[in-house]
């Protein structure tokens, strides 16, 4: 690596939203079936039965109220091998993806199909449902299905169950990817790890980024130039977070504040502490306390927070402004 170059900063992330969805009356009872081991479907207008059931009727397009229990057999439409399956298939050998429709109803639905090898598989091939040890109220409660042979044995029908209908299900979204980082902010997380502030100064307005960015988004000039800043700033806007946040270990309430480091004319986000919460406001002067210098990394978790010190609080028009041309607006 060339002298004086920033090192070449790698990071896998995984950004996750985990959320309630509200299942409604249709979908909600095709849900209470499978939690049940059933096979529920409905009827349209034109006497077509469908599984999953539809919400609205596709002639119509008024709602489909007519539902019906229909078999756990059914016929292979279509298929799709997959040899060598990834670590988000449920199925863990080879198996088929497969357009199945289920005997009774007009219209296939979806899964997989656990043949043993593909020379098994075949269009028109009968199979039956297989269903999970646990059943829980999920498309995932038919394991997947499997080819119908003499020895199969139809599985007896449940008793009715005493739960309540289901009407919510969880429905975490993930995306994973690799982050790595460019010249401007492999330079800032390296000083990061150093104990240092650092921003990217445009050559043509004198603007201060923190983080640093590649080029000045006024001028669009490239930031080649980077200056160390002092570990003080002002709170630029802030706000108290009173819920709990999935997988972060601060435990609300807790400030989370715009900060806007002495010396740099763009905020970044930090956490407030030292003080009461009701305490913290716009224009408050506050200091950077960083971890212990083993602690340090390529994060700006490097600073355990930003407190309050002793000194006058800064007017609101002046928190980071400057004139066009780059010197600061004393207005």
């Amino acid at each position: 690596m060339p002298q004086n170059e920033p090192e070449v900063l790698s990071q896998a992330f995984t950004l996750g939203y985990t959320y309630t969805r509200s299942t409604g009356p249709v979908v909600g009872q095709f849900l209470t079936g499978l939690r049940d081991r059933k096979l529920i479907g409905n009827k349209a207008s034109d006497g077509k039965v469908y599984v999953p059931p539809m919400e609205y009727d596709p002639k119509t397009a008024e709602a489909i109220t007519d539902f019906v229990d229909v078999a756990e057999t059914g016929v292979v439409k279509t298929w799709s091998w997959v040899n060598e399956p990834n670590e988000k298939h449920l199925l863990r050998k080879p198996f088929a993806f497969a357009m199945i429709q289920l005997d009774g109803t007009d219209v296939p639905m979806l899964h997989m199909v656990d043949a043993g090898s593909q020379d098994a598989m075949s269009t028109g091939m009968k199979v039956q449902v297989r269903w999970a040890d646990e059943t829980q109220g999920l498309i995932t409660d038919i394991a997947c299905f499997e080819p119908v042979t003499e020895d199969s044995k139809v599985a007896e029908k449940p008793a009715a169950s005493d739960l309540e209908p289901i009407t919510g299900v969880e429905s975490p979204v993930y995306l994973e990817y690799n982050f790595t980082a460019g010249k401007a902010t492999a330079t800032f997380l390296s000083n990061i790890k150093k104990g240092k502030l650092t921003g990217g100064k445009c050559s043509e307005c004198s603007a201060v980024y923190v983080p640093p960015r590649g080029s000045c988004p006024a001028c669009g000039v490239a930031n080649d130039e980077n200056v160390e800043l002092s570990n003080k700033a002002t709170v630029q806007s802030f706000t108290i977070i009173s819920i709990p946040i999935p997988g972060n270990p601060i435990k609300p309430p807790f400030v989370v504040a715009n900060l806007m480091v002495d010396g740099a004319h763009q905020s970044f986000l930090h956490i407030v502490s030292g003080c009461e919460n009701s305490d913290v406001r716009i224009g408050m002067r506050v200091e950077a306390v960083w971890k212990p210098e083993e602690e340090w990394t390529h994060a700006m978790e490097s600073i355990a927070y930003f407190q309050p010190i002793d000194e006058p609080d800064i007017p609101r028009e002046e928190i980071g402004r400057l004139t066009p041309k780059g010197e600061k607006n004393d207005a």
